[in-house]
């Protein structure tokens, strides 16, 4: 099962016995692990048992499950680091007797709930005790999220926080925020209490609210050429000021936003799809994606004056014959005049 629905289980108190969550994003595996804490021990907290796999014996681990709580009418055992389900396990001072744990998977005690969190982005599904968790314990899948998956994972959280997101502000946080989903739901969830609950979030909202990085405001600043916008240039340029950039670090921003914008212009012309095109490049789905659907608003011609003005202007900058916020400001301006 996927993360998502391992967690919409738990929402509806369909808890499971015994857990594997294994991938590579950290965001997924945290999240589950509070999520079981929550539902399972219900502010019984002296009912959870931590065990890291690389200082503890896995037999240790299946006697505790099997020991009934002190408190409460259930426990949870939450252990991390299961190297023995790696194809290449690590060596460690003592042995995990896997014969204990699969004993334990074909009767798990009713009172207990067993976590095992592998930060690893598979297992080694030949092996037997791989096998064994498949066919008895819930799977959670947790890594990272991919490009056609985003809108789910947003959409995910938006029903969790109660909120409506515009169809036209999507891009604004495949932009900014990519798939760092800590910093996305941070983002989300700063945007529900402005909005508040049942309220709509709006590409301007989005804009306005979100925390700009230097390099998706060098994506902004890409937007306002493309609109002739001059202000919001400007607004951006002093945003990014405030950000401590520098404008010869804004020069190299923007000269890297324009050349992915060609070359992804370029191979397509030459009759590549999107997919050859990121391969061909060797960048992030999001940058293709994004140079894509601005390389229609200019002209191969146009994007290589654009990369010039730009080499000009550093050329300017380094050799000191221009004040440098005043040659930003000049070429923002050239770069917005209509085409001759």
């Amino acid at each position: 099962m996927s993360y998502l629905e391992v967690v919409k289980q738990l929402k509806k108190n369909q808890i499971s016995s015994v857990y594997l969550a294994y991938g590579a994003e950290s965001f997924f595996l945290q999240n589950l692990k509070q999520e079981l804490i929550k539902r399972v021990l219900n502010g019984e907290e002296e009912n959870l048992s931590l065990y890291d796999l690389e200082e503890t014996p896995i037999q240790e681990v299946v006697a505790d499950a099997e020991t009934y709580p002190f408190f409460g009418e259930r426990k949870l055992i939450i252990a991390t680091n299961p190297e023995f389900l790696k194809a290449k396990p690590g060596k460690l001072p003592f042995e995990h007797k896997l014969d204990s744990l699969e004993r334990y998977l074909s009767e798990p005690a009713t009172y207990s709930v067993l976590v095992l969190i592998a930060p690893y982005e598979k297992i080694d599904e030949r092996k037997k005790i791989s096998k064994q968790l498949k066919k008895h314990a819930a799977i959670a899948v947790c890594n990272e999220v991919k490009e056609q998956e985003l809108t789910q994972w947003i959409n995910a959280l938006a029903n969790q926080l109660q909120i409506t997101i515009n169809q036209d502000a999507y891009e604004i946080f495949e932009t900014e925020l990519s798939t760092n989903l800590h910093l996305l739901e941070n983002e989300l969830t700063k945007l529900a209490l402005y909005v508040g609950e049942g309220g709509v979030i709006t590409k301007e909202i989005a804009e306005d609210l979100i925390s700009h990085t230097s390099n998706s405001s060098s994506l902004r600043l890409v937007d306002a050429v493309m609109e002739r916008n001059l202000h919001k240039a400007i607004a951006i340029y002093k945003d990014l000021e405030k950000m401590k950039e520098e404008p010869i670090a804004l020069i190299g921003l923007l000269a890297f936003q324009f050349r992915t914008i060609l070359r992804a212009k370029l191979l397509k012309e030459k009759g590549y799809g999107q997919f050859q095109i990121q391969k061909s490049m060797g960048a992030h789905p999001y940058v293709v994606k994004i140079a894509l659907s601005r390389e229609r608003q200019f002209s191969t011609q146009k994007l290589q004056d654009i990369i010039r003005k730009l080499a000009d202007t550093d050329a300017v900058m380094k050799q000191g014959k221009m004040e440098k916020d005043l040659a930003f400001e000049l070429l923002l301006y050239d770069l917005i005049q209509p085409a001759s």
